[in-house]
């Protein structure tokens, strides 16, 4: 695990790490109302940056520097031993969700241009509903380790 150095620079990325968490959480939310409006490409959208950004809190929170890139969970499983025991079962399913989703990210932007699909005709109930769970799954999972490393540091 990532310990807290002299300068404090493992506590920054703690605090950075609860933020991502947070705005996780809150892209949970808009997932959820745009279920509740029918706006399944919405759906699909703010669980793939609720896993995207659930997926860096855990980088930040072992200390490693995350690529700028969408789908961050390939670095998740070069560092298996950095992650406690209880996660390191998951990685291979929070990469696999953030690969699936990742690819969705642009398509529910912006729907299909070559086979003149709008983003609104491309996502069901059931596929936003999805989307939807796995996002819920891997906030709990970044939500749980934060909270063991900020009750391991204090």
């Amino acid at each position: 695990m990532y310990r807290l150095n002299r300068d404090g620079k493992g506590l920054r990325m703690n605090v950075l790490a609860e933020d991502y968490v947070k705005r996780a959480g809150s892209r949970l939310t808009d997932a959820k109302s745009a279920l509740e409006r029918g706006d399944y490409p919405e759906v699909v959208r703010y669980s793939q940056e609720a896993v995207e950004l659930s997926l860096k809190a855990c980088l930040r929170l072992i200390g490693v520097e995350y690529p700028k890139v969408h789908d961050v969970g390939d670095v998740l499983k070069l560092y298996p031993s950095r992650f406690p025991a209880w996660m390191r079962g998951e990685l291979n399913k929070l990469a696999e969700i953030s690969r699936d989703l990742a690819e969705k990210r642009a398509p529910s932007m912006y729907g299909v241009e070559a086979l003149g699909k709008p983003a609104s005709q491309l996502f069901t109930l059931r596929e936003a509903g999805d989307a939807l769970e796995k996002a819920k799954y891997v906030h709990a999972i970044a939500f749980k380790l934060l909270k063991a490393e900020v009750d391991r540091s204090a």
